[in-house]
Parts: structure tokens; C-alpha cells; sequence
């Protein structure tokens, strides 16, 4: 990643936060609502990563990891699997990567503003952190829930 135009804040000492793009002024209100939202699920101590990025760095990212020659709105990176059992529990639980591009986009779609999608983006990233995934419709609940816990302790 380009390092000329990072910007790293630690918030609470549980979320570092890199602006990419040098121009993601919601990055330290998404990060201090995740925090609210780790706490409130019970992961105080544990620590992510947060990066805001822009439709080429992600479709990089999603091309090199994922082999989608796309840009997507989220990618999340754990630090362990699941079924690591035999591994130690670290404190990192991972990297969230969201595109400001792709949000913004679906913000306009959805009708709501830039920063509201953020939060789902990085409600939906650490639910993903968290060993979850959504290949059917069924599975999609705890990510509905965590994005709306998000937005329900957004001040």
C-alpha cells in the first residue's frame, strides 16, 4: 500500500486505523463505533486493523486474494480461521478493508449518507473477522444484526 498518503490513528488501543486515501474524514468516528460495537459483543482487549481504501486498491486486493478482477465494497483478513483450535488466541482478530469508492456509491443508492455506510461495512468486516460467512440467505442474520447493533450505538 501506498505509505506517501497513509494516516494512522490508534483509537482505544484497540483499532488502528489507515486512511489510504488521505481524504476519509469519517475514519476516526468509524473506528470509535466499532469499538462500541466490539464492546458490546464482549471483545474488549481485541485489537483489528481498519483501512480505507480506494475501487483500485480494492480490486487489487480482491484480484490478488480472491481472484475477482472487481472492486467490492469490504474485504476482512483474520488472523486466524475457525478452524485454527490448535493455535493460541492472539488478540489481533484481523484487517478490514473497505473502498470509500464503492461506499459511497452504495450510500447514494441506498439513500443514506457516507458515514452510515461505512458503519455497515465495518459492522459486516468484523463479522466476517469473526469466523462468519453468508453463502446463503439463512446465514445473512448475524450480519444483519451486527450492522444494526452498529447503527443503533452510533451517536
Amino acid at each position: 500500500m501506498n505509505n506517501d498518503i497513509q494516516t494512522t490513528n490508534s483509537v482505544s488501543n484497540s483499532i488502528d486505523v489507515i486512511d489510504e486515501t488521505g481524504q476519509c474524514s469519517h475514519a476516526t468516528y468509524v473506528a470509535k463505533c466499532l469499538t462500541q460495537l466490539m464492546n458490546d459483543l464482549g471483545l474488549e482487549g481485541r485489537e483489528l486493523t481498519l483501512v480505507f481504501v480506494d475501487d483500485a486498491m480494492v480490486q487489487t486486493l480482491n484480484r490478488d486474494h480472491r481472484q475477482v478482477d472487481a472492486p467490492t465494497d469490504v474485504l476482512s483478513y483474520p488472523t486466524s480461521e475457525p478452524e485454527d483450535v490448535s493455535m493460541p488466541t492472539i488478540s489481533h482478530l484481523g484487517d478490514i478493508i473497505i473502498s470509500v469508492d464503492t461506499a459511497a456509491a452504495q450510500a447514494q443508492t441506498a439513500g443514506h449518507s457516507l458515514s452510515t455506510e461505512l458503519l455497515i461495512l465495518a459492522a459486516h468486516g468484523l463479522t466476517h473477522l469473526l469466523g462468519y460467512d453468508h453463502p446463503t440467505e439463512d446465514e445473512w442474520h448475524i450480519f444483519r444484526n451486527h450492522q444494526k447493533r452498529i447503527l443503533d450505538l452510533a451517536p
